[in-house]
């Protein structure tokens, strides 16, 4: 086969006519703006509100493919909401350095900490989620997912005060609820029981009530399933049905331990 034949071949092939891969690019500078504006103190707002205005006319032009550009009035509303965010990000913060002995600073949760970059960049996806902006507040937890391994789906309900702890191998689906000063370790997952296409428009995956701690590597499946609130959930647990208020759950496996004696 020769160039030209391979180019026509390709070009038939490529099916997507609104599939430009500049709008996950620019999704990760409008990010990373975003992230800046609200929390590097060097980082002039008002400068920064400009440019981010400008970037989400970007994505408007890419991500909105109506051509009346119903999306482009989404602005104002949105960065109208940034002081709610940020106010709630520092609870996110402030419940961290709570949690965690190994806290040194606040700036450290703000700097070093993959759950709360994750966690906010999800409260700043959330927002055009809820209006229904195309594709960018995926795009944008998926970047952070990328970065840090934890991966919450912006249509995921989030209250005040949330912690993750470590953070890698954390799913949040995204009809999962979860209410206030909760606390989740690492390799957590919210899940769907079910994996069918009929099932988008329904709540997939579980409630979490406020003050509930879920250790590493528990899997908590259904959209019935309600974990009541002060619960405890160990580590390893594997959960399809709900769980009362002031529960402790907890998986025990076999552990055996085989000694040699006198081995040499």
């Amino acid at each position: 086969m020769d160039k030209k034949s391979i180019i026509e071949k390709i070009k038939e092939h490529k099916k997507q006519p609104n599939l430009r891969y500049e709008l996950k690019e620019r999704t990760e500078v409008f990010t990373n703006l975003l992230f800046y504006t609200l929390f590097d103190i060097e980082t002039p707002v008002a400068t920064n509100l400009d440019k981010l205005e400008a970037e989400f006319d970007v994505l408007v032009n890419l991500a909105c493919w109506d051509t009346e550009k119903p999306c482009k009035k989404v602005w104002e509303n949105y960065v109208a909401k940034l002081p709610t965010i940020l106010e709630r990000l520092n609870l996110d913060a402030e419940a961290t350095v709570n949690c965690d002995p190994a806290s040194l600073s606040i700036e450290e949760v703000y700097m070093a900490y993959p759950g709360f970059y994750a966690i906010a960049i999800y409260r700043l996806a959330h927002e055009l989620y809820e209006v229904g902006f195309p594709l960018v507040p995926r795009l944008m937890t998926e970047y952070a997912h990328r970065q840090t391994g934890v991966d919450i789906n912006p249509g995921a309900a989030i209250g005040n005060s949330f912690h993750i702890d470590h953070g890698t191998g954390v799913v949040i689906g995204e009809t999962a609820i979860i209410k206030d000063h909760v606390k989740i370790y690492q390799g957590v997952t919210l899940g769907g029981l079910f994996v069918a296409k009929n099932l988008q428009k329904t709540k997939r995956h579980p409630t979490i009530e406020n003050n509930v701690t879920i250790y590493a590597n528990a899997t908590i499946l259904g959209g019935e399933t309600v974990i009541g609130e002060n619960s405890v959930i160990g580590g390893n647990a594997w959960l399809t049905e709900s769980v009362p208020a002031n529960s402790t759950v907890f998986h025990t496996p076999e552990i055996k331990i085989k000694t040699q004696v006198n081995a040499s």
